[in-house]
């Protein structure tokens, strides 16, 4: 709860200060597994980009009035974007993401820093198409015998 202090009183009296207590907005609570199942249909709708974690990220071939966030992404900006809102911006959950996908492909990568994560996720999604992303986050998203952990 958050407490507003409102001051009552009638005017020209110096009033009397109560704490009113008012609810704080409910975020809600996003896991991996929601944070792969958002990633795949974000691009399920808008395409699986390869390269860069967003189509055109300089606006240097897309009208730059067209938001970043309506691009095609890279499995790891989808990643991003479910966990954050942003296909650019990191958080814990989206690094924690990427490294559970990672893990949970192809016996994961050799080294486990998260560049290394990241850069395995990247190189398995290079050679496929929005549909095949989207059914393997799923499944990893969903299926126990697909995670790594």
């Amino acid at each position: 709860m958050n407490h507003k202090p409102t001051v009552t009183g009638l005017p020209g009296q110096s009033g009397i200060t109560h704490h009113i207590k008012v609810p704080l907005p409910v975020r809600p609570t996003l896991s991996v597994e929601s944070v792969l199942l958002l990633a795949a249909s974000v691009i399920a709708e808008r395409g699986l980009h390869h390269e860069d974690y967003v189509e055109d990220p300089l606006n240097k071939r897309l009208d730059p009035s067209f938001p970043l966030t309506l691009r095609a992404m890279s499995v790891v900006g989808a990643i991003r974007y479910a966990a954050t809102g942003d296909p650019q911006h990191s958080s814990q959950l989206s690094e924690t993401t990427v490294g559970f996908l990672a893990l949970s492909l192809d016996g994961g990568p050799f080294w486990t820093d998260w560049r290394s994560l990241e850069r395995h996720v990247e190189d398995w999604s290079d050679g496929m198409t929005a549909v095949e992303a989207v059914a393997l986050l799923e499944r990893v998203a969903t299926s126990p015998e697909e995670r790594a952990a």
